[in-house]
């Protein structure tokens, strides 16, 4: 097939740091390139893949040139895409809303993969304005906010299984690994931790305008003892991270669409202690891959629980279910059946 993979502009494909949308676009493009398909991506200049690469502007906007307008990047995306449609096969679109409006139009087969929250003001008059066009969910629990799109299959997050090496020993620290902001639960992270009596390891983004959240949450306990931050980390330095932790926790509030942190802590063979909310019952399982808790209370339990857990059992999980190459194999079926589905365009597809 002739694929071709819109991706956001704000990091370059994989991201040099935070950016987990361009990192399953980069894994999903190359395994696709595997698969046997011809596949380009349109995507920054600073971008590496195994496709051909469609550069829209130099660089990622997060890391580029200061004052480059985000609209008027996107705007050359969508020229970019209007231009070669014919080229393709199918289009499939990682930059949520913004193409429907041309790619409902251009007579291309094309899907779009949901990788954000859901429950926000205003989507569903977009989902009544392009009833037929089809998503992908990365979750179940994510379509809950918008039920009446035309989802056509759930299918989640892999990662390849070489680039994340597993250690099978306890560790010695818990880790978190995400954005500071209050939805990620940074702050109940510090309080299980020394509740628990074992070290703190912030990985972390701070995110423009969360500055006040973190002088006053988080700021005051980091004293690179029992809490440290080591700030945004690359793969080289998330390996180490993950798999000589004792476990990830993830204390989210809101209602996750995927988590892959989760998966990338799985596939170190580290233990996952995560709040039950969003997407976390449909990645980890409880009693296996990690424990699935309610609160704090819980998670300071669940800690005393962990030497229980089979390490190596966790990354034999994570092989079996979160593997790029299955996430592409899914794809993969996914552009098949669309592609044979335009010829019945008021038949509704289902995976």
């Amino acid at each position: 097939m002739r694929i071709a993979q819109l991706a956001p502009l704000a990091e370059s494909v994989p991201p040099k740091l935070y950016g987990g949308t361009e990192r399953v676009v980069a894994w999903l493009v190359d395994e696709l390139v595997e698969l046997g398909h011809d596949v380009a991506l349109f995507a920054s200049g600073d971008s590496r893949t195994k496709g051909k690469l469609h550069p829209v502007l130099p660089r990622a906007l997060r890391l580029g040139r200061k004052g480059v307008d985000a609209n008027a990047a996107y705007a050359l995306l969508l020229e970019a895409i209007a231009e070669r449609s014919g080229e393709f096969d199918i289009i499939h679109s990682h930059v949520d809303w913004l193409p429907l409006p041309l790619l409902s139009r251009i007579g291309v087969p094309f899907v779009t993969t949901m990788h954000g929250r859901l429950d926000l003001p205003g989507l569903p008059d977009v989902i009544q304005a392009y009833p037929s066009a089809p998503f992908i969910s990365i979750s179940d629990s994510q379509r809950r906010s918008l039920p009446d799109a035309n989802w056509i299959g759930t299918i989640q997050h892999g990662l390849p299984l070489d680039l994340f090496r597993p250690s099978y020993e306890q560790g010695t620290y818990l880790a978190f690994l995400g954005r500071l902001t209050a939805e990620k639960g940074p702050d109940d992270a510090i309080h299980i931790a020394r509740a628990a009596g074992l070290p703190l390891r912030i990985a972390a983004k701070l995110p423009r305008g969360e500055s006040a959240y973190f002088k006053k949450h988080i700021e005051p306990h980091i004293d690179d003892k029992t809490v440290q931050l080591v700030g945004e980390v690359d793969d080289s330095k998330k390996r180490p991270f993950l798999s000589e932790a004792a476990a990830l926790l993830f204390p989210i509030d809101w209602p996750e669409p995927f988590g892959l942190v989760m998966i990338e802590a799985l596939a170190c063979g580290t233990p996952v202690i995560a709040y039950r909310a969003g997407s976390v019952p449909e990645v980890i399982e409880h009693g296996v891959t990690g424990f699935i808790v309610d609160n704090a209370e819980q998670a300071i339990r669940a800690i005393r629980d962990l030497p229980g857990l089979d390490r190596r059992k966790i990354r034999a999980r994570f092989e079996e279910c979160f593997s790029a190459r299955r996430m592409s194999e899914d794809y993969e079926s996914c552009y098949q059946k669309l592609i044979k589905a335009e010829k019945r365009p008021q038949q509704k597809l289902e995976l």
